[in-house]
């Protein structure tokens, strides 16, 4: 099952990342200026990686496939790491899809 872990940035701004069973961290989340922002996009994460058309699928400038996990508005809500193949970049994607629904929330601040 997977973990949100939230945390405090040196600036200040709470971050969450969404870890799998493995304990690899999948999504990234921007940071906020509150917690309670954070976990409002930890919610955010939870209904939006349900629906197919919220993963933008991009590649950065050294050709690494990536995702970005958008809300309805357009706003991205968390980004994943790089990856060495398409492949493995749509693994992520399915991975998030499945750890996010029911992951347990844990902080380390």
């Amino acid at each position: 099952m997977g973990t949100f872990l939230v945390s405090k940035r040196k600036n200040d701004e709470f971050q969450f990342v969404l870890k799998a069973g493995n304990g690899q961290i999948i999504l990234a989340s921007e940071g906020y200026s509150s917690k309670a922002g954070c976990e409002n996009g930890i919610e955010s994460v939870r209904k939006n990686s349900q629906e197919n058309e919220r993963f933008e699928k991009l590649e950065a400038k050294n050709g690494n496939p990536y995702f970005n996990l958008k809300a309805s508005n357009g706003q991205i809500i968390g980004t994943s790491e790089m990856y060495e193949s398409i492949a493995a970049r749509d693994n992520g994607i399915e991975s998030v899809k499945k750890n996010a629904p029911n992951a347990d929330v844990k902080e380390d601040l």
